[in-house]
């Protein structure tokens, strides 16, 4: 199983920008997808953006493209979210998850971080 810590979240304003961090470590975890998550109150989890292992392949939500990137960094095997033109909406609890092949769906992800909060004030 992949461990996966995550940090970065916090309290910021409206129109500011913020790096979340997620270190994936374990067997073979060099070899997981890596992805992006948030959930919040009173929602269920979405989907917001994942990797592929080598770094070559990402996909987005919809309703974060533009807003959003991931990238990675193997040495260590990091994965990074940055968020531009932050708004309240997206104040939720952000997860970091792997899965063994790209995926987008959560069903597809075994492993999970314990989340970050991110609140964004208007």
């Amino acid at each position: 199983q992949v461990q996966l810590v995550e940090s970065g979240g916090g309290l910021v304003q409206a129109g500011d920008s913020l790096r979340l961090s997620c270190t994936a470590s374990g067997r073979n975890s060099n070899y997981y997808s890596l992805g992006w998550f948030r959930q919040a109150p009173g929602k269920e989890r979405e989907f917001i953006a994942v990797i592929n292992w080598t770094g070559s392949n990402t996909r987005y939500s919809d309703s974060v493209k533009g807003r959003f990137t991931i990238a990675k960094d193997n040495a260590p095997n990091t994965i990074f979210l940055h968020i531009h033109m932050l708004k309240p909406e997206d104040t939720a609890i952000y997860y970091c998850a792997a899965a063994p092949v790209l995926a987008v769906d959560a069903s597809a992800f075994d492993s999970w971080g314990q989340g970050t909060q991110v609140t964004v004030s208007s």
